[in-house]
């Protein structure tokens, strides 16, 4: 697991050579899911309502930069990028 950012609670991560769709993980207290990052739905898991439109905003401001750790993933050293929080 790599944290790619943190912000109003919400831990941001991916896994390096995981499972199709392109996807990140969120986490927030005792929630977490899997959300794409080219619809910001969730594929898997829950998160509070207001969680979920952090994160589905900050997934459209940073998609571009999601999408490039996303193809990172597959490598076989990913180097995860740091992705600036939601202000």
């Amino acid at each position: 697991m790599h944290e790619i950012s943190r912000f109003y609670g919400l831990i941001i991560f991916m896994y390096p050579k995981d499972h199709l769709p392109p996807h990140l993980h969120a986490k927030y207290g005792e929630y977490w899911a899997e959300m794409s990052i080219l619809t910001g739905e969730i594929i898997v898991g829950k998160l509070p309502k207001r969680a979920v439109r952090l994160v589905e905003d900050w997934i459209e401001l940073h998609k571009d930069e999601l999408l490039e750790n996303w193809n990172e993933s597959t490598k076989e050293n990913p180097n995860f990028k740091k992705i600036e929080l939601l202000n």
